[in-house]
């Protein structure tokens, strides 16, 4: 090719399939070769029961059907290997897809972390958490300022206090004793009465009974 061919690109390779292209392409041709193992394992079973069938029969043909029989095969075992070929070639596609969607995905969020990041700057932060923390202190200064008890005028004597206390106890105690006289008497308290009744007189003792017996007998002696 000239000079000038290959300056106006001329003869350029053409772009070549996408993985996900490859991999369609690849499962396409794996249904094809499937339907290719199933065909050729009818065929042997078919070469396999026209060999029975002549047997001792027809030995030429019982021992042709064995040979194609065993052309089949062979044809089957290479099938196999080039299934198995092409399987590994797809996942390999599929893996090396999943790991550069992986990689694109990381590189993205590479980039975003860096812009995100992009207008920041260390002693800045640090600054900035200096100045949060120093703002945090002032207003629990404030906020202790402002809870805090505050007294207005001169401070009170606590004795003086004990003692207007005092004077009060006293004028209370003295007005109790002036309101005394005011109140009503009270109506007496009326107990029970004595019944006018008098009781059984108990059993004499014995020593009396003896004492009156005596003077009975006295009595009529004389």
């Amino acid at each position: 090719m000239s000079g000038l061919g290959r300056l106006f690109g001329r003869g350029k390779k053409e772009k070549g399939p996408t993985p996900e292209e490859a991999i369609q392409k690849l499962k396409e041709t794996e249904k094809i070769l499937i339907k290719k193992q199933e065909f050729l394992e009818q065929k042997i079973q078919q070469e396999l029961q026209m060999a029975k069938k002549h047997g001792i029969k027809n030995k030429r043909a019982a021992l042709q059907a064995l040979r194609r029989k065993k052309r089949l095969e062979q044809q089957l075992a290479q099938t196999d290997g080039t299934l198995s070929t092409l399987e590994f070639q797809r996942e390999a596609i599929e893996n090396a897809t999943t790991n550069a969607e992986v990689l694109r995905t990381m590189e993205l969020a590479a980039q975003g972390m860096k812009k995100a990041y992009q207008d920041m700057d260390i002693d800045k932060v640090d600054e900035l958490m200096a100045d949060i923390t120093e703002q945090q202190e002032v207003a629990q200064q404030i906020s202790d300022a402002i809870s805090r008890p505050v007294g207005f005028g001169d401070v009170v004597d606590e004795d003086e206090l004990l003692e207007e206390l005092e004077e009060l106890e006293q004028e209370e105690l003295a007005r109790d004793l002036l309101t005394v006289g005011d109140k009503e008497e009270e109506p007496p308290i009326e107990l029970p009465t004595v019944p006018s009744t008098h009781l059984p007189a108990g059993p004499a003792p014995e020593a009396d009974e003896d004492e009156e017996a005596l003077k009975q007998l006295a009595e009529w002696v004389s």
